[in-house]
């Protein structure tokens, strides 16, 4: 039947059901084949904390949302204008967010009385009109994908499984989304199984087939492609882009790439993401505990790498003495803290940006580390190259404020020319004479200093305008110099108990920090 196609400018769709239906695989195809369409995007995603919470209850769901648009956005949405429902429990804990007139898909075989109870419906909302002023679309969404896939050498099981794909085929019909990219993603997926394959492909065209000549819906939308500035794009998310904007800081700036972490959510997919990039230089170390992978790259700094630890909110707690440590030593560290919902453990799956005052001054002592937050997913990638020119420039441990939201969030990112990338100093330094002129750092590697004439190497005499301290790799010939977290005399680096050198060191440390300042751009007001 021929259906009236509407114009939208932008919609808001979030798939929710329990853990094991699928919901991240159906808004993560849906949110790629908007890509390939062309329309701006941000999408959420949503977990549960538990490994694996009682099927059918509200901690066990897991939801997908998705805002698209023909303009620029900025943000996965609050208010979703589709819901679609696969459980009791999905609609329960999602329904305060769904604003009223907004459509609700609802799979109604989930709605058996065992499931309302679980999560204390009295009544079934799909009946006693709880939800009159919504458009409801109540479906036996699971029995007619096991209908569909009568033909299919499966098990019931494997049917019931495959409604994932009868809701997305829907919803692609329902929006005009493109389905060559779900095909191929999925005769990829069960290359190895083709019974699988089969009954996942009939699935999704059921759903588009149901769309297109059901009743149920008589208006077909379309949200037109967004203006986008002319370049090779993907969708990435924030956690991916921090992750290559390391590798690109590092190539830029010459420096082997070192990861010392700990898995932790929601930071653990940059440890994942970097470990495949072994290909590029980088080294990654699982630690046992948080306080091993920040001394792994505090070390690794140490010995002329780049340096970088990730973590979360519990972590950052762990991790303060041996950031204190590079405030002191004052060496490059780059610390990505992936914020969490807290305290303690908290909601380890949901976003809250908990940890900005510990991050400002959760160290003992006087140190002084400068804090930078990205704005979005994709700009965690330029967020992760100025991390490292700081870092790197000012010999200073840089802290990463990203967040759950921006981390696993996505959104189209344009892909940079490397020719456009910052080119990063990563200059070590040779020894400066006691009489000598304060010239700064010197480029290139150490070589054997008595061929210079050098008396003595001063591990804290400091360059005139970043105030930063040479950066002496262990091994050198003539730049021996002591390290650890007693305070050091100014200049020569040795043990000193002063006060009035510790005031000094205090003094200075922290004007080097203020001075960053004058390589930043004034603020846009948006």
């Amino acid at each position: 039947m021929t259906k009236q196609v509407q114009q939208r400018d932008r919609v808001i769709i979030r798939f929710a059901g329990d853990s094991g239906d699928g919901m991240q695989l159906a808004g993560d195809r849906f949110t790629q084949e908007t890509a390939s369409f062309g329309n701006d995007l941000s999408t959420l995603p949503n977990f549960p904390a538990e490994i694996r919470a009682p099927a059918g209850t509200l901690p066990g769901v897991s939801s997908f949302q998705v805002h698209f648009a023909d303009h620029d956005i900025l943000t996965p949405g609050d208010a979703p204008d589709v819901l679609v429902a696969m459980n009791p429990a999905a609609l329960k804990a999602n329904f305060d967010d769904v604003p009223r007139g907004a459509d609700i898909i609802a799979n109604t075989d989930e709605f058996t009385k065992r499931n309302l109870a679980k999560v204390g419906y009295t009544a079934n909302p799909l009946e006693d009109g709880s939800l009159s002023a919504y458009q409801l679309h109540a479906l036996p969404i699971t029995s007619m994908t096991v209908k569909a896939l009568a033909g299919c050498d499966v098990s019931r099981k494997d049917a019931e499984r495959a409604k994932n794909m009868f809701a997305l085929g829907l919803l692609s019909w329902l929006y005009s989304r493109p389905a060559e990219g779900t095909m191929k993603f999925l005769t990829s997926k069960f290359a190895t199984k083709p019974e699988i394959l089969k009954a996942n492909i009939a699935a999704f065209q059921a759903g588009w087939n149901f769309g297109e000549t059901t009743e149920a819906f008589s208006v077909q939308y379309e949200v037109k492609p967004a203006t986008l500035a002319p370049g090779l794009y993907r969708n990435i998310t924030g956690n991916s882009a921090l992750s290559l904007g390391l590798v690109a800081a590092s190539r830029r700036s010459g420096l082997p790439l070192f990861l010392g972490s700990y898995p932790i959510t929601p930071a653990s997919d940059i440890l994942h993401e970097l470990s495949k990039l072994k290909r590029f230089g980088v080294r990654t170390f699982q630690a046992e505990d948080e306080i091993s992978g920040v001394g792994a790259a505090l070390g690794a700094s140490f010995g002329g790498s780049l340096g970088v630890t990730t973590t979360s909110g519990p972590g950052m707690c762990l991790k303060a003495e041996t950031i204190g440590l590079a405030v002191s030593v004052e060496l490059p560290l780059i610390i990505c803290d992936i914020q969490r919902a807290g305290p303690s453990t908290g909601m380890p799956t949901k976003t809250e940006q908990a940890d900005l005052l510990m991050a400002l001054y959760g160290r003992n002592g006087e140190s002084p580390v400068p804090v930078l937050a990205p704005a979005t997913p994709a700009d965690c990638f330029e967020t992760a190259i100025e991390a490292v020119r700081i870092a790197v420039k000012y010999r200073t441990p840089v802290i990463i404020l990203s967040d759950g939201y921006l981390a696993n969030g996505s959104e189209p990112w344009r892909i940079p020319s490397v020719d456009n990338l910052a080119k990063l100093r990563n200059e070590f330094s040779f020894a400066v004479p006691h009489d000598a002129p304060a010239d700064g750092p010197h480029d290139g590697p150490g070589e054997d200093q008595a061929a210079k004439g050098a008396p003595e190497f001063l591990p804290f005499q400091r360059d005139p305008q970043t105030l930063a301290r040479p950066w002496a790799i262990p091994g050198t010939p003539g730049l021996e110099h002591r390290i650890g977290g007693i305070e050091k005399a100014d200049g020569a680096g040795t043990i000193s108990y002063d006060p009035d050198n510790h005031d000094k060191m205090v003094r200075l440390r922290q004007a080097k920090i203020d001075g960053i300042a004058a390589d930043i751009a004034p603020l846009e007001v948006d």
